[in-house]
């Protein structure tokens, strides 16, 4: 039966984000005409097949939000023998690493400009994904948006049954309490295994990013989570 929360007809109810009005500079707009058509992958209801994307049959990361795309951008340059994908809303970073994209001469990094939770559900085979990267998602602070958060079930859920064998959710907040929060809620997911006790140690792979930079500065505890599809 079909999904009808996830369909185009009919969209879901509660979204983890809101569109605000974000002014685009003249280069995010120039690159955003000019290269969408080429790095941006149109939402439709249809599996995607990787290796038609990238070429190859690299493992491929998600990443969730990745907001002005700096740190997603390093992280593909870095790994050219991964594959990347970023889901993103607001257009003005989708221009930006659009401009990254084609400043660092990447070929494993594309884009999906769309709700990351209908993407998963529609676009993406089950048991095909080797990470999910979610760097400081909207922490939804008050008690009544809560619902609204991105890392909590049974979203999660949808995490681990797209995840491969020994694939991972790697979360990094500056909200301790949404940090709490999502380590109950994945550790209560089956499926997930926590690689710490509690709280991942920091991943030096993982560049700083600029809401990072902010939370340091306020002085706010930078937290990470790392957790693991078990092998069967």
């Amino acid at each position: 039966m079909e999904n009808i929360l996830s369909s185009p007809n009919f969209p879901r109810v509660i979204k983890t984000y809101v569109l605000r009005a974000g002014r685009m500079t003249a280069a995010q707009r120039r690159d955003y005409e000019e290269l969408s058509k080429v790095w941006c992958i149109p939402y439709e209801d249809k599996k995607l097949n990787y290796v038609e994307i990238f070429g190859n049959s690299n493992p491929v990361t998600i990443e969730i939000g990745f907001g002005m795309g700096t740190a997603t951008a390093l992280i593909a340059q870095a790994n050219p023998d991964k594959n990347y994908i970023g889901i993103e809303v607001h257009t003005p970073g989708v221009g930006k690493l659009l401009g990254e994209i084609r400043s660092k001469e990447l070929k494993n990094l594309y884009i999906i400009q769309s709700d990351a939770l209908d993407v998963l559900e529609n676009m993406i085979e089950d048991s095909s994904v080797a990470a999910f990267h979610i760097f400081f998602p909207d922490p939804w602070p008050k008690k009544k948006h809560h619902k609204r958060r991105l890392v909590k079930r049974p979203n999660t859920d949808l995490f681990a049954k797209k995840l491969a064998e020994n694939g991972y959710v790697y979360m990094v907040t500056d909200w301790r309490e949404y940090a709490e929060f999502a380590l109950e809620e994945l550790s209560l997911t089956e499926g997930l295994k926590n690689k710490y006790k509690d709280f991942a140690e920091p991943q030096k792979w993982r560049p700083e990013t600029k809401f990072e930079a902010k939370g340091i500065a306020a002085d706010r505890i930078i937290s990470e989570l790392m957790f693991c599809k078990a092998g069967k």
